[in-house]
């Protein structure tokens, strides 16, 4: 199959752009800045673990505010000057509480309730708690602290559904449906008063909240996410074994968790119903330094993609249809994606496939999981290093990676090993970045120079790590010339032995399956 062009669209380009200037006058001018402000708060708090997220947006809140007061720091005296930093850090904190609230509640929530911990948490703190401490009035604007928190809240939900998945247009009128007459009365009321609410209006409307806010928590903490068990997926376990002995694993429950283990002895983790393959070894050399990367990055790796492409104008479909375009895949087929990271190429294969995805990071497949429950796709995820796969000879019809094989430790072992889990006269593919790409983009951005800077050796199309007796196999220069795939194919009969350090080849012969 031939990839699909990638194309830009000038105005969606336009629109990303006037929406990015928005944002950036919102910092200069307060009427904006009150809509705007919020959004990547937001944003930002969900894409980090909830003690990293409530850390960073806590220095982002205390430090400017410590710098603004410095003068009346050193005035107040050494007692004065203590009870004021003492308040500033209070004050800090609680403010992004409603944030951390919203990071931990949202996520297990359904439709629209899942916009509403952030408002809520917002007004209840705004109006209870910081105008004590603060020596300010309760009677605040909290209606425009609900509205501008709700809308945050909303616009980021959307964004997360990429505006398309689930329930999103039902949902979306619905909060149109409620917003828009809210935020007309409130304009209206301001319109004829400018007066805020009186205290016992505020002090309703904070108990209120914190009312909502209990409800929300309880619904939460009734729907936390259920795993399927190992125990009862033995058609996936089948195929599943140690990747350092090659032994048939078994699930088993011990101490409240879930293990997989071999005859041999060996234990296995599950958590959160992933599958730990991992040793101390397989993060060290380049797997270790690229892993730390996507430790840090996976929570917003996919947004990053997704603004990058937006200010280009181009679609992320024609963007991810390029290569996925390259593979060979119906209804039926087990698919292998090594290096799987956030699970995004699989929605652009065919309902109907059986879904593997492997990671050495742990970041990127919790990021998976939640893509995966949003697109109501079902895969098996493993966590472990493409260089020891842990699967069972000849498992899969389809195996691939897209995006990491270029800054692998031992390359041609994970195309060994691509190889040995595949199915006689299955289609592979390798798909990544050019030396071109990498040094244009990637040694550019500042966080990401610091690991693809100073390379001992250049990117190189992998093309010659491709065995001899591999079929079929093309080289594809893809985005005018900033990426490469390689497909080939498994020869159908005999099938060799991939196995590293297998001094000779081993043939034998075996039907497809």
């Amino acid at each position: 199959m031939m990839p699909t062009e990638v194309q830009s669209n000038p105005w969606a380009r336009s629109i990303a752009w006037c929406l990015a200037s928005l944002y950036i006058l919102g910092f200069f001018i307060p009427v904006i800045g009150v809509w705007t402000g919020p959004v990547p708060g937001v944003w930002f708090v969900l894409t980090q673990k909830p003690l990293r997220g409530l850390a960073w947006i806590f220095l982002i809140a205390f430090i400017p505010d410590l710098i603004a007061k410095g003068h009346a720091l050193v005035a107040a005296g050494p007692q004065g000057a203590l009870r004021l930093l003492g308040l500033i850090f209070a004050t800090s904190l609680l403010s992004v509480m409603p944030l951390t609230f919203h990071r931990l509640v949202s996520a297990r929530l359904p439709g629209l309730l899942a916009t509403l911990p952030f408002p809520c948490a917002a007004v209840a703190i705004h109006g209870l708690v910081l105008p004590l401490m603060a020596d300010a009035p309760a009677a605040m604007a909290l209606e425009r602290t609900f509205l501008a928190c709700w809308l945050a809240a909303a616009l980021v939900w959307m964004w997360n559904q990429e505006f398309r998945f689930g329930s999103f247009k039902s949902i979306a009128i619905l909060f149109a449906a409620l917003y828009i007459p809210l935020a007309g009365f409130v304009a209206y009321r301001w319109s004829v008063s400018a007066a805020p609410l009186t205290p016992m209006v505020a002090m309703r409307l904070c108990w209120l909240s914190v009312a909502a806010c209990s409800v929300l928590a309880i619904i939460a903490l009734l729907r936390r996410p259920k795993t399927v068990s190992w125990m009862d997926r033995p058609a996936a376990l089948a195929h599943v074994q140690s990747p350092f002995t090659t032994a048939p694993l078994r699930a088993v429950r011990e101490s409240g968790g879930e293990f997989l283990l071999s005859p041999q002895g060996e234990r296995f983790a599950v958590r959160d119903g992933i599958p730990v393959f991992l040793t101390p070894e397989d993060l060290t050399g380049d797997n270790g330094k690229y892993n730390h990367l996507y430790e840090t990055i996976g929570g917003f790796y996919d947004d990053t993609q997704r603004v990058f492409s937006a200010f280009r104008g181009i679609g992320l479909d024609s963007y991810f249809l390029n290569y996925m375009s390259l593979l060979d895949v119906k209804a039926g087929d087990s698919v292998l994606e090594t290096s799987v990271g956030t699970g995004l190429n699989f929605k652009y294969l065919p309902a109907g496939v059986q879904l593997s995805g492997l990671d050495l990071s742990a970041e990127m497949l919790t990021r998976c999981q939640a893509n995966l429950r949003r697109w109501g796709v079902e895969a098996d995820l493993y966590l472990g290093n493409a260089e020891h796969l842990p699967f069972a000879d000849s498992t899969f019809d389809v195996v691939y990676t897209a995006g990491a094989l270029n800054f692998f430790s031992d390359r041609s072992a994970a195309i060994r090993e691509m190889i040995r889990v595949a199915k006689p006269g299955s289609q592979l593919m390798i798909e990544d970045e050019t030396e071109e790409y990498v040094k244009s983009t990637y040694e550019k951005i500042p966080y990401t120079s610091k690991f693809y800077g100073n390379r001992e050796k250049p990117v190189t199309v992998p093309v010659d790590l491709v065995p001899a007796e591999m079929q079929d196999v093309r080289v594809h220069m893809l985005k005018d010339g900033k990426f490469y795939a390689i497909t080939f194919r498994k020869p159908a009969v005999p099938v060799c032995d991939w196995r590293e350090g297998r001094d000779e080849v081993v043939m034998r012969e075996a039907a497809l399956k």
